[in-house]
């Protein structure tokens, strides 16, 4: 998924400025895809100059409203049902797991042990979130939940995995 994407899909529940944009991605996107201020406002000017959306509304201090466009719409549909989604294989944690023999078992350990937390603290804070969804049938809500869900079970794998990788070392310490 791209940042441009976010904003494109945001953008189809209606006209918003960037600061409303802003807060509903960091109560919604922002789990599955992160972003700060400056990237969200920096990506809804390249899509003005690219006629993806237009500013509807200039207010006071700079605020802007932008609206997604036909042209916008159409290349969210493009990249939602032609373009395939990018399968990352690459992984810096479990490229550091498979070198892990270098450093004591201590420190192997220690590494499973703080990935274990990591993986309870997301999973807290998407719990969190899915209180916070209000049990309406609008798209994002409904997408979002199916979304959270994913982020939930991926996070409790991770979490089983990372209790099952230090069983394993344990073992091997024996």
């Amino acid at each position: 998924m791209s940042l441009r994407h976010a904003a494109l899909g945001l953008l189809t529940f209606g006209p918003a400025s960037g600061y409303d944009l802003l807060q509903t991605f960091n109560g919604s996107l922002a789990n599955v895809w992160p972003a700060t201020q400056s990237q969200l406002y920096g990506e809804l000017g390249k899509l003005a100059e690219a006629g993806l959306v237009t500013v509807t509304e200039e207010g006071a201090r700079r605020r802007k409203e932008y609206a997604l466009t036909d042209a916008g719409l159409a290349e969210l549909k493009h990249w939602l049902t032609d373009v395939e989604p990018t399968v990352l294989r690459r992984n810096d944690m479990l490229l550091r797991v498979f070198f892990l023999g270098v450093v004591d078992h201590e420190q192997g350990e220690e590494f499973l042990r703080k990935r274990e937390g990591q993986a309870v603290e997301h999973q807290s804070e998407l719990r969190a979130t899915q209180e916070a969804i209000a049990p309406e049938t609008a798209d994002l809500a409904v997408y979002g939940r199916i979304a959270l869900e994913w982020g939930l079970r991926y996070t409790e794998m991770q979490r089983q995995w990372a209790a099952w990788a230090q069983e394993e070392l344990a073992k091997a310490r024996k």
